[in-house]
């Protein structure tokens, strides 16, 4: 098992085993490869990851969960939920924010669970009202430095549905402009200018 973890469009991954898609990042002369578990090893890594020729990041241990405690450690730990939408036609609802084409998404609020906060969240970016949950389809995560703290965010991702005739209204105070209703075979466009966990989502629907 692994977990996949985005610095930009660089993945780090925690893996308990190397398996073929991580044995193909591995053959990569820049490609760092570390199974040694301890905080150190772990900062050499975050202090690799920022030069331009670093390709990937492979941190290998049998007690994957040990080794996700102590990655995770050097973060401050957010999680959130969001929602890919679609509408009777089987169209994908995009968002643009921030220059780039998103799915609407927030961080959970205390006491609520995921499928609840991936509701709200969607609602309160979109304005559309009477989503009915689908199903979970994935979980993403990247990290992001904020006022000089480093981030790491955890996305549950859920499909939606959505049967009513609304106008999509985009939640300005969160960045987004825009709001799209995509069909599936035009989303190729969209892709080329979108983030690296977004593809990760895109390719479950």
């Amino acid at each position: 098992m692994y977990i996949k973890i985005f610095f930009g469009d660089k993945p780090v991954f925690l893996c308990d085993e190397v398996d073929s898609t991580i044995n193909e990042y591995m053959h990569h002369p820049d490609a760092v490869f570390i199974d040694e578990i301890s905080p150190s090893a772990i900062k050499s890594l975050l202090h690799e990851i920022v030069k331009p020729e670093f390709h990937a990041g492979i941190l290998w241990n049998p007690d994957l969960e040990a080794l996700k405690k102590i990655f995770f450690k050097q973060f401050k730990y957010i999680q959130a939920a969001g929602g890919a939408v679609f509408n009777t036609k089987n169209e994908l609802m995009l968002i643009f924010r921030k220059g780039k084409w998103d799915l609407p998404k927030g961080k959970l609020d205390k006491g609520e669970t995921m499928e609840e906060c991936a509701l709200r969240e969607v609602q309160e970016e979109t304005g559309l009202t009477g989503l009915k949950l689908a199903k979970y389809l994935t979980t993403t995560y990247h990290t992001y430095t904020e006022f000089g703290k480093h981030f790491i965010k955890e996305s549950n991702w859920y499909k939606m549905k959505y049967a009513g005739n609304e106008t999509p209204v985009p939640q300005t105070e969160e960045g987004i402009t825009e709001i799209k209703w995509v069909p599936l075979p035009g989303l190729e466009k969209y892709k080329k200018n979108t983030y690296e966990t977004i593809l990760e989502v895109l390719e479950k629907i």
